[in-house]
């Protein structure tokens, strides 16, 4: 484990902090050297995610994050402690990379604070796949024009609270910049009338135990385009984290995005 990225979990008794914990430990990604669960205080973070001992014990509090030598906190926890979250990394100049979901502006304030002092990272969707999805549509939005209608459906587990979903949204942020301003369409019902040209329907479909299904249909004269992400494993998410985990380690303070680091480290590894 020598060289890796030395890690903080914060949210480790969570279904995604213990996959954070899990992936960094049998795929060797990260080392986690501290992890916080405040309602598993003083159990081991390995045995929390089934992974048996690792020697580091979950604490109830951040009070130990500062001389834990951690350099990056990955953060799946709750909306309610990501504020509390952002400070302390600042606090202990430490790195952020935060996926929890349902934000309010408190959070994102904090997390812009905590920016000018570390670099920060925080996104709706940690899916890699779903980064790349978001460029593509951009550039499909682009170079198919006005001429082509897009509307965005996705499909999640039935005991999904959120609709639409926050990567549903940042899809239509990467739609909303390539042409004249949309008008957000929550599903069609009764006489709408025909489609207008500023909308942007947006569907959301729920039920079983997808994972999170995402399309984005661009609908032309005569043809039609469909760019499509499927999430078949939640670890996907937590492998993500730790990508950006690891890209963002030692660059200075500011806002960072995966989708940036993504196309960073695939125009690094290009065969030119």
């Amino acid at each position: 484990m020598n060289g890796a990225v030395k890690l903080a979990v914060v949210g480790a008794s969570g279904r995604m902090g213990r996959a954070v914990v899990r992936l960094a430990s049998q795929e060797k990604l990260a080392q986690v050297v501290f992890a916080m669960a405040a309602r598993q205080a003083g159990r081991d973070a390995g045995e929390l995610a089934g992974e048996g001992a690792l020697g580091v014990l979950a604490e109830g509090s951040l009070d130990g994050l500062a001389r834990s030598g951690a350099q990056v906190v990955i953060d799946f926890s709750s909306a309610d402690s990501c504020a509390e979250v952002a400070r302390a990394a600042a606090d202990a100049g430490v790195a952020l990379v935060s996926g929890t979901t349902g934000i309010d502006a408190e959070a994102r304030a904090a997390l812009d604070l905590a920016a000018t002092r570390v670099p920060v990272l925080w996104e709706a969707n940690m899916s890699v796949g779903v980064q790349v999805l978001a460029a593509l549509v951009k550039q499909a939005a682009l170079a198919l024009g006005p001429e082509f209608h897009a509307e965005i459906v996705e499909v999640h587990h039935a005991a999904k609270v959120d609709a639409p979903s926050g990567t549903a949204l940042m899809l239509a942020d990467a739609l909303l910049p390539a042409g004249e301003p949309r008008e957000l369409v929550h599903g069609r019902h009764g006489r709408p009338g025909p489609r207008g040209a500023s909308e942007l329907g947006m569907h959301a479909v729920r039920g079983g135990d997808v994972i999170g299904d995402h399309t984005v249909h661009f609908l032309g004269p005569g043809e039609r385009l469909e760019l499509t992400h499927r999430a078949t494993n939640r670890d996907l998410f937590a492998r993500g984290a730790l990508r950006a985990a690891a890209a963002i380690v030692g660059r200075p303070p500011g806002r960072y995005r995966l989708s940036a680091l993504v196309l960073e480290s695939i125009a690094a590894n290009a065969v030119t």
